[in-house]
């Protein structure tokens, strides 16, 4: 039985995201968290806290065993884009995105 949590709107690139996820792709809980709490990334905290998230969705809802999950699916999906103007010399702008990502953790019971 499969088991998600979702974080939307997060004020991280996805591109940036998707280098922490690479790592937890596939990994058992247990050493997914263990990765996550010593990665220097921004992402890698905000994916912890998801993780976390899914683990206790699989504990309360679905009555899973936690020792047996794994990270079946992971991914981060573009979000809206904010938009701002820098001044730059000569009287220009030029244009910053602030990008977010709508992050998705699948957690599955390994028999």
């Amino acid at each position: 039985m499969e088991v998600k949590a979702v974080a939307r709107f997060v004020r991280v690139s996805p591109q940036k995201v998707r280098l922490v996820m690479a790592q937890v792709r596939g990994e058992k809980v247990g050493d997914a968290l263990g990765l996550l709490s010593f990665a220097p990334q921004k992402g890698a905290k905000i994916l912890k806290k998801l993780v976390d998230s899914a683990v206790a969705n699989a504990q309360e809802n679905a009555d899973l065993d936690v020792d047996n999950l794994y990270i079946s699916k992971i991914y981060a999906d573009e979000g809206p884009t904010q938009k701002r103007w820098r001044p730059r010399a000569l009287g220009r702008a030029t244009k910053i995105l602030k990008r977010t990502s709508h992050l998705t953790v699948v957690l599955d019971e390994k028999s």
